[in-house]
């Protein structure tokens, strides 16, 4: 919903005024489906040069969230730290091995459908118990398994900044593909330069009319969806670094209670619960 309220707000400002002061609507009419054409297939035959065929299906499958609120909400890190503490807990209980049916069988665990939120979401589950795994078979430490994390987040980060990426290369180059439109429309209007003033004026508003479309879809559309989907790829960075965090602190003997509050710690400040919060919430679940 606010993305169409921006989109809104910003072409209705910029035609409204334009509109207000007189402007010609029937000059942008007029050009606008052929310079729409020329940048907008330059655009795409761009677009799809430079990036990978996965590249391209993930922006094309990421384009969908920016009209999604932000799933990674209080409550959804409230059932994640939750989920994460009756793990723990049960391990502390009655040790590692207690928990190896759920890691192996997360689907059928009834402990992970407790969570129906995080717990049917598979990058989680996939993440959470890989490391659950690891400490089960205690072969690794705690600095290992934390390089391990690391790399598998860092990879995450640049799977989820590739989509970021290719729409921020788009929009730097939607103005100059918008001078290309307005200096073929200078050069059409150069080859009837005997034509009547009024004439001429048409043709230098319609070309100019492309570099007006170039620079209004790069910094009024394009960049701006960059910029919120580069927001979301780092608030979905958060909840591995809580897992991170949570686990990691388990496995240098703190207790359950204070290993959430390791992962607590690490989210931003308008989603993390407060500490009683949390509290009260985790005992809810037991």
């Amino acid at each position: 919903m606010l993305v169409i309220l921006g989109y809104l707000i910003t072409f209705g400002c910029v035609f409204g005024v334009f509109v207000a002061h007189g402007g010609n609507v029937q000059v942008l009419l007029t050009a606008l489906p052929f310079e729409m054409i020329t940048i907008g297939g330059a655009a795409l035959g761009s677009f799809i040069v430079t990036n990978q065929p996965k590249v391209l299906k993930a922006t094309m499958a990421t384009l969908p969230q920016v009209f999604k609120g932000n799933k990674y909400t209080k409550a959804r890190y409230m059932e994640l730290m939750a989920m994460l503490y009756e793990i723990l807990q049960k391990a502390r209980k009655e040790g590692l091995m207690s928990i190896e049916q759920d890691v192996e069988s997360p689907k059928e665990s009834e402990l992970f459908k407790k969570f129906p939120t995080v717990g049917s979401d598979p990058h989680v589950i996939e993440f959470t118990t890989d490391y659950l795994r690891m400490m089960v078979s205690g072969n690794l430490n705690a600095h290992e398994i934390e390089a391990l994390m690391d790399s598998e987040i860092e990879t995450h980060h640049a799977e989820a900044h590739a989509p970021v990426a290719a729409l921020t290369r788009l929009a730097g180059a939607l103005p100059a593909f918008g001078i290309v439109a307005a200096v073929l429309g200078v050069v059409n209007t150069m080859g009837s330069v005997g034509q009547p003033p009024a004439v001429l004026g048409g043709m230098i508003a319609s070309a100019l009319v492309g570099t007006f479309l170039g620079i209004l879809l790069a910094y009024g559309a394009v960049e701006p969806l960059a910029g919120l989907l580069e927001q979301k790829a780092a608030d979905a960075a958060k909840e591995y670094e809580c897992i991170k965090s949570t686990l990691l602190a388990s496995m240098q003997g703190y207790n359950p209670a204070t290993s959430i509050e390791f992962g607590r710690k690490v989210l931003f400040s308008g989603d993390r619960p407060g500490f009683v919060e949390l509290e009260a919430h985790v005992k809810g679940k037991k």
